[in-house]
């Protein structure tokens, strides 16, 4: 069985090229701050959990479906585990700008 702390890792990676490849298809180019994610592994299945940050403005709705997909899909391909469920958090909304380019209201 592969522990919670690696399919948590394996989750932050896929995170990451899921944003990478969303970035790619829109204009503005922000910094984000690293995903995190917490796995919990039983017996061949996986809850992932993630906490990001998302570029300003955005479809919310598509981005946050798009990385669920993809974090679900990745994660089970390099996993062999059944990806149960993939939970977003969103940190924070950062304006295309940067962040010391204004707030999100």
């Amino acid at each position: 069985m592969i522990p919670d702390r690696v399919v948590a890792r394996i989750a932050v990676r896929a995170a990451r090229e899921a944003l990478a490849e969303h970035a790619a298809t829109s204009p503005p180019r922000v910094e984000l701050a690293a995903p995190h994610a917490s796995a919990a592994v039983r017996s061949g299945t996986a809850r992932l959990g993630l906490t990001l940050d998302l570029p300003y403005p955005i479809d919310l709705a598509a981005a946050s479906r798009h990385v669920q997909e993809y974090v679900s899909r990745r994660v089970a391909h390099l996993t062999g585990m059944r990806i149960t469920e993939v939970t977003l958090a969103i940190e924070h909304l950062v304006p295309s700008g940067g962040p010391e380019h204004g707030r999100v209201w």
